[in-house]
């Protein structure tokens, strides 16, 4: 007979954490909040470039960009307030180059006091989908060791170097992650890392060491949802395999249950346009992410938008969700 226990877990929606930062973290949301499940976004505040980074330097606070880019997936609200949250002033003395988006945080963090609050309160005018919650309320600088021994510091610049990044770290090495994020995390019933910037969007929040030793501790599966194309200055010439041991190798830890892949196919044009730019597919190499002892998802998970690559959100989250009902009902069976 079942339990309680699990009547109730079946009653409940899916709880989902997704972990990450940048545009592929906003990509996957604007699927995922579709599905039924809950959905709590942890986003990383290592950010220091543009209008972030500098109401970062002038207001003394978390740069506010990459929760505004999730703000906006996750919103419930017409088509012309998302042009107001991501409206970016062309002119203007000391407005030109800030997003409006940005702006509304800082001014919400001056009226609240504190930067989370300000996010919980934004979150109700713009009828969010889920919770968005910073990885740390510390002011964290992201620097990264080069293979030539040089060290570079903050997170725009490390793209930029034109040089091989052997790690990234953590300014302060000990910063303290949120307490509502560590909870949100034990309560999951999986987590997702990715899509996003290896070295800057998802690398600082696995850095964070107690947010990381509460992803250890969760017994909720840990996918990761691989980039389609390398991003210049970070992932050259990476597989999707080389994405998975460079986490590990920055934890000291294998801590990924499966990976999600795409299998498409791209056209001649879309590979020409971002070649380019530096840029290639990742390969899907299927025999060392086996090796890695990894489940794959394998499947076409594209779309062209804007003259980019994209995730195609519903895909992605179709799949992930169907991941997870699988496993509960596996659970299920096995409680019975």
């Amino acid at each position: 007979m079942p339990t309680k226990g699990m009547g109730r877990l079946q009653s409940r929606p899916l709880r989902i954490v997704v972990i990450g930062g940048g545009t592929g973290l906003s990509v996957l949301l604007r699927g995922l909040k579709h599905e039924p499940v809950h959905i709590t976004a942890i986003v990383t505040v290592a950010d220091d470039g543009g209008s972030s980074g500098r109401l970062r330097e002038e207001m003394d606070m978390l740069p506010p960009g990459d929760i505004r880019n999730v703000l906006t997936a996750l919103a419930d609200t017409e088509p012309l307030m998302e042009k107001v949250m991501q409206y970016r002033f062309s002119s203007g003395t000391g407005l030109a180059g800030h997003n409006l988006g940005n702006l509304l945080l800082a001014a919400m963090n001056e009226i609240t006091g504190d930067f989370v609050t300000a996010v919980k309160t934004l979150s109700g005018v713009l009828a969010v989908r889920g919770d968005v919650l910073p990885a740390s309320t510390q002011s964290i600088r992201l620097k990264a060791e080069m293979t030539d021994g040089s060290i570079v510091v903050g997170e725009s610049q490390i793209p930029l170097t034109g040089k091989e990044i052997k790690r990234v770290f953590l300014d302060p090495v000990d910063a303290v992650p949120l307490s509502e994020a560590l909870l949100a995390i034990a309560e999951a019933d999986a987590i997702l890392i990715g899509p996003g910037s290896l070295y800057t969007s998802i690398l600082p929040n696995l850095l964070v060491r107690g947010l990381f030793a509460a992803l250890r501790r969760s017994t909720a599966p840990k996918i990761y949802i691989c980039n389609v194309m390398t991003q210049p200055g970070e992932t050259d010439g990476f597989s999707a395999s080389k994405h998975v041991q460079v986490m590990y190798e920055h934890v000291n830890e294998s801590f990924l249950d499966t990976i999600i892949v795409n299998s498409a196919e791209l056209p001649n044009h879309v590979l020409e346009k971002y070649a380019e730019k530096g840029a290639a597919p990742v390969p899907c190499d299927l025999k060392k992410l086996r090796q890695l002892g990894l489940h794959i998802v394998a499947k076409p998970l594209v779309t062209f938008e804007d003259g980019y690559l994209r995730h195609d959100a519903h895909a992605v989250s179709k799949q992930v969700v169907s991941l997870v009902k699988r496993r509960r009902k596996v659970l299920k069976i096995e409680k019975e």
